[in-house]
């Protein structure tokens, strides 16, 4: 009797191995890309050992240790709240006259930790639980501004500037309310598509909140590095007569940080610490970054428009964008 041996799993025997048996796997990739580190470790050495790339590499490396443990716990809190807290109790807790329910909505922002990756599903499923859309909206934009992660997070960013954490709290809140009330006034049922339901549900609540929290970490912790990358480089790189000449213009500074803050779709527990690694410019400056950040940028906008419809995000982003801007200013002239 012939002896044959054991085809491998998915082939039959004699047969050739199929694409799925060639492709590359993860830890197959993970040793190349380990192998020619090796191989190169001289020229990677030289180039490490520049003070370019030693500058670069500190405020990298600063940045990103003083926000992780922020970016941890917000995470956390915040797939607590979404998975255990149910939808029906906002809905039971906001008053029904629309005009009262936005700003007690924006203010319950600052009892309920989480970053802007959380806030669009949780204002989600308060439109779907019968919330009126204005008080979801004030909520989608203070909770992850005016939290008591992201505020804490600011104190220590800025500990000789206090003044910020009161300036991001009242700015944040003064443009969450006005934006509510603003689609209350103007906005049409047509722009805002129902959301579907959440991708956790009819899992278990164990389930959902690990689910949760993979999630986020992966979404905010990869923004986060390439925030403190772009902060590393905007700071190493660039011309120091460049970046004074840009943080000299009152104007042209306040809109390069605001326009900054929404390609950098930095999670708000971290933003603080890289607009303080920004020491060119001024505080208002700074203030517009940190408003502008957790309400709009290019994450938040791709989030609004799969949770709400595209016609919603391309009418809600710009609106918030420039009332965010001009909140920020104008509470910066009265309080910085």
């Amino acid at each position: 009797m012939a002896i044959t041996e054991d085809a491998p799993p998915g082939t039959e025997a004699g047969a050739e191995p199929g694409p799925e048996s060639r492709r590359l796997s993860s830890p197959l990739v993970l040793t190349l890309i380990l192998l020619l580190a090796v191989l190169a470790q001289s020229p990677i050495r030289g180039l490490l050992g520049t003070p370019l790339m030693q500058s670069w590499m500190t405020v990298f490396v600063a940045v990103t240790v003083q926000a992780l443990p922020f970016l941890v716990l917000g995470v956390l809190l915040s797939a607590a709240i979404a998975v255990f807290v149910p939808p029906s109790f906002f809905a039971r807790a906001l008053p029904r006259r629309p005009a009262l329910a936005v700003p007690v909505a924006g203010v319950a922002g600052a009892i309920l930790p989480g970053c802007e990756c959380a806030s669009v599903p949780v204002a989600g499923a308060l439109v779907r639980r019968g919330v009126t859309p204005a008080a979801a909206l004030a909520f989608l934009l203070s909770a992850p501004a005016i939290n008591p992660i992201v505020l804490t997070a600011t104190a220590v960013a800025f500990p000789h500037d206090p003044e910020m954490v009161l300036g991001r709290f009242l700015a944040s809140l003064l443009v969450a309310c006005a934006m509510g009330w603003l689609w209350q006034r103007l906005g049409r049922t047509d722009w805002l598509r129902p959301p579907a339901h959440g991708a956790h549900e009819g899992a278990t609540k164990g389930e959902a909140f690990w689910n949760s929290v993979r999630h986020d970490t992966m979404h905010a912790g990869g923004f986060l590095v390439l925030g403190a990358m772009a902060a590393a480089t905007l700071k190493a790189a660039t011309p120091a007569d460049w970046l004074r000449a840009a943080a000299g213009n009152p104007v042209f500074s306040v809109l390069a940080l605001a326009v900054l803050a929404v390609l950098l779709s930095i999670c708000s527990e971290a933003d603080a610490f890289v607009a303080a690694s920004l020491t060119q410019f001024s505080l208002t400056a700074k203030l517009v970054f940190l408003v502008v950040g957790p309400m709009i940028d290019l994450k938040l906008f791709a989030m609004q428009a799969g949770t709400f419809g595209r016609g919603f995000a391309l009418r809600f982003a710009p609106a918030t964008f420039a009332m965010a801007v001009a909140g920020a200013a104008l509470t910066s002239a009265v309080l910085l």
